[in-house]
């Protein structure tokens, strides 16, 4: 009995809800899914109120994106639900977006968004509609483990690789989960669109943040978070007051550009100091970070880590970039990361997401959100700004 999904049940009798945003990715995956003769329900969230984002180009879940996909599902015969989520989206997304923000850290919404509203609200329902499988268009993959579990990987689609976002997805919820895109490239994604005939074979992928319409994330921010937006010195690591800002919003641990200051050498964001509201900058070897402490720790490894235990492993501190060689340390407190060849503009906030050296870096054994970093500004800072950090 073949089941792509590795369900042990007749694909006619296994239901598989699609989280179907309105992009190509998850038609294709909700087209598939009919193909293969799966009883598919389509679900589409509106998570924030898109009026102003409706002919956005790149808003993920907008109006246009909500009336997508329904044409999609229609195409396809399948039933397609619009489910309001705009009010937990808000709480656990867009608030703890801006409340980072003001605390000087550099956020990443796709990892709340996937962690508390889509594989978390959106897993609830999907059981809730008898569903032995919730699919999405995230390429990535999952495959039994040998202890029965699900372990998370890499897809074959370095390009589109999406694990760094879903790092904080738990054993419980892979279970459910799965991802019909992680063999596939996003090339062959868009032929199979064509061959659907699909409205949106050639859409364009969603680039922006989705609930920032003007693509400007500081209104947001000013509006939840005001004294984000307080004004401050631009202070250099050597005590030096260089400058003045106008809200620590608008900078990031690692920027070089529009920090409205001339110097001689150029300068980078090393530090941000919230309660103090200081931009803290200095040369690029400032930046450099060698340990990184975790918190919010989700762990996919096959056992517990126990105090004291060092694992070797590939560390991904940003998106944009590639794993790194890293040891983890476990204490009694969390996680410790140590970056082998080091890393530049590590940024509170964002995600360390970490891989299985075993096997080459392809299996995610979680990952956590960076604290402050160990750089070398605290090393020649002066004593008020080492406190201050």
């Amino acid at each position: 009995m073949f089941n792509s999904l590795d369900i042990a049940k007749p694909a006619h009798a296994t239901r598989v809800v699609v989280a179907m945003s309105g992009g190509v990715d998850s038609s294709v995956v909700a087209a598939l899914m009919a193909e293969q003769g799966y009883d598919v329900v389509g679900v589409t969230l509106q998570l924030y109120d898109h009026g102003a984002a409706i002919h956005r180009k790149g808003a993920c879940c907008a109006g246009q994106d909500i009336n997508d996909a329904r044409r999609v599902a229609e195409r396809l015969g399948i039933p397609h639900y619009v489910l309001d989520y705009e009010e937990r989206f808000k709480a656990a997304v867009i608030d703890r977006f801006a409340q980072s923000y003001a605390a000087g850290e550099t956020p990443i919404p796709c990892v709340d968004c996937n962690r508390h509203v889509k594989f978390t609200d959106l897993l609830d329902t999907a059981r809730d509609l008898g569903a032995d499988a919730l699919a999405t268009g995230h390429y990535v993959s999952s495959r039994r483990l040998p202890d029965g579990r699900r372990g998370l990987y890499r897809p074959v689609d370095a390009d589109r690789d999406q694990s760094y976002f879903l790092f904080a997805t738990t054993p419980a919820q892979l279970d459910l989960l799965r991802f019909p895109l992680g063999m596939m490239t996003k090339p062959e994604t868009r032929e199979h669109a064509r061959r659907f005939g699909l409205s949106v074979a050639d859409k364009a992928d969603s680039q922006d943040i989705c609930f920032v319409p003007s693509g400007k994330y500081t209104a947001i921010v000013e509006r939840l978070k005001p004294e984000a937006a307080e004004p401050g010195d631009i202070v250099h690591i050597d005590g030096r007051v260089v400058g003045r800002h106008d809200g620590i919003m608008r900078f990031t641990v690692g920027q070089r550009r529009g920090l409205g200051i001339a110097a001689r050498e150029p300068l980078y964001v090393v530090g941000l100091d919230a309660p103090g509201r200081r931009v803290l900058v200095g040369p690029k070897e400032a930046l450099a970070t060698r340990a990184i402490g975790l918190r919010d720790v989700n762990w996919l490894g096959d056992r517990p880590l126990e105090p004291g235990e060092t694992v070797d492993c590939f560390a991904k501190v940003r998106s944009t970039r590639p794993p790194k060689a890293a040891i983890l340390r476990a204490t009694t407190t969390g996680i410790e990361i140590e970056l082998l060849d080091g890393e530049e503009g590590v940024a509170p906030g964002q995600a360390c997401v970490l891989y299985d050296a075993a096997d080459g870096a392809s299996r995610v054994l979680g990952g956590g959100f960076i604290k402050r970093p160990e750089t070398a500004s605290r090393a020649v800072a002066s004593a008020p700004l080492h406190a201050a950090l």
